[in-house]
C-alpha cells in the first residue's frame, strides 16, 4: 500500500511522541527505541529510494547525504538523531509541495478554465460533445455562462464575453457579428453560434497553456549555472566529511556536515522564482517564454517600436481624398479595387471607406503586384496603376508637382499617411489615412523611461513627417522612418551595438523579422496572430500595450526575488556549516534550519504571485 507523503509525516511524528513518552516516563527504553527507529524508517525509506534512484544515473543528491546520515546516525546509536532528520526531511518536502502548488496557482487557475463540454448543431440537432471532438466550421452554440471551446467568427447573436484567460482585460467586451472569439474565454450575457475556424489544440488557448508550461522547463542562465555548480558542491561536501572524519574521529560532526551542507535552498531559489514569475505573467496575459527570457527583459537597454498596431490602434481611417484631374469617388473605387488582396492597416481602411460609400464593389484587379514596403502595381480594366507611397513612385519615375507636393507636405506636417494613386504616366491623387495614438501610449514611454529604460526609438515604413509628429507627441528619443523589413533589421543592429540589449515591440506580423532578429522580440495584441504566438518572445495577449510597462516590472521583480533567495541560501549554508565545524549547530537542530531556509525560500518566491493585482505603484513601477 502506498502511503502519502502527508500521512509519512504524520506517522513519523507519532510514532516519535509515542517513543519521547516511553522514555521520558521510564516505562521501557528499549521499546522507545523502538518506536524512535520505526519514525527513522517510515520517514526514511522513501528518502533512501530516492538516493538510489539518484545514484543509477550517477547523480549524488540531498537524498544520498540525508541517507549516509542517517544510517551513520542509527549505527552508532543516535536513533533521536535518525529519526529527528528524517521527519523533519520530510516533513520539508511534504511543506514545500504545499507551497509550491501556491506557486503554480496561476497556471493551474488557466488549466480549470478549459472548456470541458462543446455545444454544435449536427444534422440540424443540438449535442453535446467534448471540445476535442469538435472540426473546423461546425457551428457551436454558446449561452450565457458557458465556456467558448473554439476560437471562431460569430455568425449570429451578440454577447458581452469575459476574456480575461486570454488578454488578462478584467472588463468584459461586447461581441457582435463577424466578431472573433477565443476558447477558454466565457459568456457573461447573451448568447452566440460561432463558426470553429481554430479547434483542440489548436486554439490560442491551448497553444497559451502549451507555451507556459514549456516557458517553465526553459531554464534561466542563473538556474543553470546554480545546477552545474550543485553537481559539483554535493560530492565536495561528502569529501570534505570523509576528510573531517579522518582528522577529527568525531563521526557525528562528520554526519551533521553531510546533511546541514546540502544546497537544496540554493537549488531551488531559482526555478521557484521564475515559475511564479511566469505563472503571474500568464494571470496578467503576459505570455513570458522562459526563465531565460524572464532574466533578460529585466535587462533591456532600448525599447525600439512599430508605430501601425503597436503606438497607434491599428484602425486607421481615412480622413481625406485628394484627386488630381479625376473625380474623387472614381479615385477611391480605384484604389479600393487595387487594395482587395492587401491586408495592411491602410488597405483596409481605404476598403473600409469605399464599401461605406458604395456598398460592395465586387470588382478585383486583374494583376496585383505587392512591392514590399512600398505598395503595389496593379491592373484594373486594361490599365495599369501604382498606390503606395512616396519612395514607390520616385523609383517608378512619377514626378510629384510642386501642388502636389504643398498639398501632401501639409498633410503629412499634421501626422496624416498619405497614400499616392498614379496610373504610371500622371499622378491621379492622394488619399490622407490617420490612425489615432493609443490612449495609454504617451504614459507607456514615461513609465519606461521611469523604469531606467536608455532609449525609445521607433521604426516605421511611415513618411518622415507622420514619424515626427507622433515622435513628438509620446515623447519618443529617436525615430526612424520610411523603412523596409530589412532596414529595421538593420537599424536593430545598429542600436544593439551602439546602446546595448535591445527588444522590439510590433505586432507580430509584418515586423516578424524584426522581432526575431532583436535581443528581444515582443508581440502586442497575441491573440489576434499566430505569427505573434511563434516569433515572439514576450506576448503580451490583449491590445494594452501599457502592460509592457508591467512586463518589465514583473520581470526585474522576478530577479531581484531571485538575487534575495541565493543571497540568503547562501548565507544560511555559510552559517550552518561554520556553526557545525564550530560544534554549536547538531544535526537535529541543523536540519531544522536548512529545513526552514527552504520553506523561506520557497514563501518569498510566492510573493511574485500578489506582483501588479493592485495596480501600479510607484514602487512597482521603479522595482
Amino acid at each position: 500500500m502506498r502511503i502519502s507523503k502527508g500521512k509519512r509525516v504524520a506517522l513519523s511524528g507519532i510514532l516519535i511522541i509515542i517513543s519521547f513518552i516511553l522514555k521520558n516516563t521510564a516505562l521501557d527504553l528499549m521499546l522507545a527505541n523502538i518506536f524512535m527507529i520505526a519514525a527513522a524508517i517510515v520517514a526514511g525509506f522513501p528518502i533512501m529510494k530516492n538516493a538510489i534512484s539518484a545514484l543509477r544515473y550517477k547523480i549524488v543528491g540531498i537524498d544520498a547525504l540525508v541517507t549516509l546520515a542517517v544510517i551513520g546516525a542509527l549505527l552508532i546509536g543516535e536513533y533521536w538523531e535518525a529519526a529527528a532528520v528524517t521527519f523533519l526531511f520530510m516533513l520539508g518536502e511534504y511543506l514545500e509541495s504545499k507551497t509550491l502548488e501556491k506557486t503554480r496557482s496561476s497556471i493551474k487557475a488557466l488549466l480549470d478554465l478549459a472548456p470541458d463540454v462543446s455545444r454544435v448543431v449536427r444534422n440540424g440537432i443540438e449535442v453535446e460533445i467534448s471540445p476535442d471532438k469538435v472540426v473546423k466550421g461546425d457551428t457551436v452554440i454558446v449561452k450565457p455562462g458557458e465556456k467558448i471551446s473554439v476560437d471562431g467568427t460569430i455568425i449570429e447573436g451578440n454577447a458581452y464575453i469575459n476574456q480575461s484567460t486570454i488578454t488578462g482585460e478584467s472588463i468584459p467586451v461586447d461581441k457582435g457579428l463577424e466578431g472573433t472569439v477565443y476558447s477558454g474565454t466565457i459568456v457573461e450575457s447573451g448568447y452566440l453560434k460561432i463558426r470553429a475556424d481554430r479547434v483542440g489544440e489548436d486554439t490560442t488557448f491551448a497553444r497559451i497553456l502549451e507555451m507556459v508550461e514549456e516557458a517553465q522547463d526553459k531554464k534561466a542562465k542563473t538556474q543553470k549555472f546554480l545546477e552545474k555548480f550543485s553537481r559539483y558542491y554535493t560530492p565536495s561536501i561528502i569529501i570534505l566529511a570523509i576528510l573531517l572524519f579522518l582528522f577529527t574521529r568525531d563521526l557525528v560532526i562528520s554526519l551533521t556536515l553531510l546533511v546541514i551542507a546540502c544546497p537544496g535552498a540554493l537549488v531551488i531559489s531559482t526555478p521557484v522564482s521564475i515559475v511564479a514569475g511566469i505563472g503571474n505573467g500568464a494571470k496578467h496575459g503576459v505570455l513570458i517564454k522562459g526563465g531565460d527570457i524572464m532574466e533578460r527583459l529585466g535587462k533591456i537597454e532600448v525599447l525600439a517600436f512599430d508605430k501601425t498596431g503597436t503606438l497607434t490602434e491599428g484602425k486607421p481611417k481615412v480622413t481625406r481624398i485628394k484627386a488630381f484631374g479625376i473625380e474623387e469617388d472614381e479615385l477611391l473605387k480605384i484604389t479600393a479595387i487595387g487594395e482587395t488582396y492587401s491586408e495592411h492597416p491602410l488597405a483596409r481602411a481605404i476598403k473600409l471607406s469605399a464599401s461605406e460609400k458604395f456598398g460592395s464593389l465586387n470588382e478585383e484587379p486583374e494583376e496585383s503586384e505587392i512591392i514590399t514596403g512600398e505598395g503595389l502595381k496593379v491592373k484594373i480594366k486594361g490599365e495599369d496603376y501604382l498606390i503606395g507611397n512616396r519612395k514607390l513612385f520616385t523609383k517608378s519615375g512619377i514626378n510629384i508637382t510642386e501642388e502636389e507636393e504643398v498639398y501632401v507636405r501639409a498633410e503629412e506636417k499634421h501626422g496624416q499617411t498619405v497614400i499616392f494613386i498614379s496610373n504610371l504616366k500622371n499622378m491621379l491623387g492622394a488619399i490622407s489615412i490617420a490612425d489615432t495614438v493609443r490612449e495609454d501610449a504617451k504614459k507607456l514611454i514615461k513609465n519606461l523611461k521611469s523604469q531606467g529604460i536608455k532609449k525609445v526609438v521607433m521604426l516605421t515604413g511611415d513618411n518622415e513627417r507622420a514619424a515626427a509628429a507622433i515622435s513628438e507627441e509620446l515623447g519618443i528619443d529617436e525615430y526612424y522612418a520610411e523603412l523596409l523589413p530589412e532596414e529595421k533589421v538593420e537599424k536593430l543592429e545598429i542600436l544593439q551595438r551602439k546602446f546595448g540589449p535591445t527588444a522590439m515591440v510590433g505586432d507580430g506580423v509584418n515586423d516578424a523579422p524584426a522581432l526575431a532578429s532583436a535581443d528581444l522580440g515582443i508581440a502586442i495584441g497575441g491573440a489576434s496572430t499566430q505569427v505573434a504566438m511563434e516569433t515572439a518572445d514576450v506576448v503580451l495577449m490583449s491590445d494594452e500595450v501599457k502592460k509592457l510597462s508591467y512586463a518589465i516590472g514583473l520581470s526585474r521583480a522576478t530577479v531581484k526575488n531571485m538575487k534575495q533567495n541565493i543571497y540568503f541560501a547562501i548565507i544560511v549554508a555559510a552559517a550552518l556549516i561554520i556553526g557545525v565545524l564550530g560544534k554549536v549547530v547538531f544535526l537535529s537542530s541543523g536540519m531544522l534550519i536548512h529545513e526552514l531556509s527552504v520553506l523561506l525560500v520557497i514563501i518569498n518566491a510566492v510573493r511574485l504571485l500578489g506582483y501588479g493585482d493592485k495596480g501600479k505603484s510607484k514602487a512597482q513601477v521603479s522595482i
